[in-house]
């Protein structure tokens, strides 16, 4: 399959919508489907699929659609799924423990490894079935394992020191959902950052432009 390393971002932070859509078809036992009729599903035009999929190689055949299997499958691949990558979760808090709870690491192609915290009272104790360590085994840690991410819920206040310490241990990737904006000069680093009130003031942004069309 031929790639383009030069890919917008808006086009990369659409494959997982596809992935995740074309999962939801497959479960529901679609097969087969064309870029019309998946772009109605998603609310995108057909001409803008085949544009961002033709960033990557040629998908289907004209008059034919795409197979649903085959095309979920070549998108989990350029998006790295079967690549066995690897995760920590730095800070056990309420967001930290729900998201150890219900998020399907394994479904997404990452191995939950390990999760850290400085609290006495939750270091030692489990977390659907991952035992909290002590932050301060951290170093050690990823110096005998393989981490490719970690997740961060940190407090704001130490956010960045442990950005730096977790940058300093090798650790390439980082999912932010500390609310802070991390500083990170490494080109050899990649920090994902969730903002719930981004995400929030936008769906208040879409809501009051419709109350204004349709008062």
């Amino acid at each position: 399959m031929k790639r383009n390393t030069k890919v917008s971002t808006a086009v990369i932070r659409r494959l997982p919508r596809y992935y995740r859509h074309l999962s939801e078809l497959q479960e529901a036992g679609v097969v087969r489907i064309s870029s019309s009729a998946l772009g109605k599903s998603m609310g995108l035009t057909a001409s803008q699929i085949r544009q961002d999929l033709f960033c990557f190689g040629e998908f289907g055949q004209q008059g034919y659609g795409y197979k649903v299997e085959l095309l979920k499958e070549e998108i989990g691949e350029i998006l790295g799924i079967s690549r066995g990558h690897t995760l920590i979760v730095l800070g056990t808090g309420n967001l930290g423990r729900a998201i150890i709870r219900n998020f399907r690491f394994s479904g997404n192609g990452f191995a939950l490894l390990a999760a850290f915290d400085v609290d006495p009272a939750v270091v030692g104790t489990e977390i659907a079935g991952l035992t909290v360590r002590h932050a301060d085994e951290l170093e050690a840690y990823l110096a005998a394992h393989k981490v490719d991410v970690a997740l961060l819920t940190v407090p704001i206040t130490v956010a960045q020191q442990v950005g730096e310490r977790l940058m300093d241990a090798g650790v390439k990737g980082i999912w932010n959902f500390t609310n802070y904006e991390l500083a990170c000069a490494r080109p050899d680093v990649v920090v994902e950052s969730v903002h719930f009130s981004d995400s929030l003031l936008t769906l208040s942004y879409l809501i009051s432009q419709r109350e204004e069309e349709d008062p």
